[in-house]
C-alpha cells in the first residue's frame, strides 16, 4: 500500500466521487461523505471526482451552485484527512444523509488543477506514480499536518 514519505506510515488511499459531491469537498464546504458502508480508515484520502454527475443533485439545494460551473471528471481535485466515520445520528451536518455512514473529512486541501487519473470503486491504493505526481507533493504535507 502507498504510504506517505518514510517518516508516516499512514496509507494513502483514494476515495471516486460523483460530481459535483467531488467539487463541493474540495472547493466547497462540504465535509461530510455519505456512503452505506463504514471504514477504519484515518489518515490521507486523494478526493477524485469520478465521470459520473449524480442525476439527483438538481433536485439537493446544497449541490445546485456546483453544476452551475465548470467541474472536472477524471481526476483528483484535494487531499483530506478521513478522521471519523460514524453511522447517521441525526444530527451531523446538512450535508449528511439519513441512514448512511458518514466519514468526516478535515484539512481539505484542493489542487491547483486537477489531476486527470482513472478512479475506482471503493476506497482505492493509488499508484506510485499517482502519489509522486508534483500536484500532490503540497496538498498530501497539509494533509499529514
Amino acid at each position: 500500500m502507498p504510504h506517505l514519505p518514510e517518516h508516516d506510515s499512514t496509507p494513502v488511499l483514494a476515495l471516486t466521487v460523483w460530481q459535483p459531491w467531488a467539487s463541493a469537498i474540495a472547493y466547497g464546504t462540504k465535509r461530510i461523505e455519505n456512503r452505506t458502508w463504514p471504514t477504519e480508515h484515518r489518515g490521507p484520502v486523494l478526493i477524485h471526482a469520478g465521470r459520473t454527475t449524480d442525476p439527483n443533485a438538481k433536485d439537493m439545494p446544497l449541490g445546485r451552485p456546483f453544476l452551475r460551473r465548470p467541474f472536472p471528471k477524471g481526476a483528483v481535485v484535494a487531499v483530506a484527512r478521513l478522521d471519523d466515520c460514524h453511522e447517521d445520528d441525526g444530527w451531523c451536518t446538512l450535508w449528511s444523509a439519513r441512514g448512511q455512514w458518514h466519514w468526516r473529512l478535515t484539512d481539505v486541501t484542493p489542487l491547483a488543477q486537477p489531476l486527470p487519473w482513472p478512479g475506482a470503486r471503493g476506497l482505492w491504493t493509488p499508484p506510485p506514480g499517482l502519489l509522486a505526481a508534483p500536484l500532490l507533493t503540497e496538498a498530501l504535507g497539509a494533509a499529514r499536518a
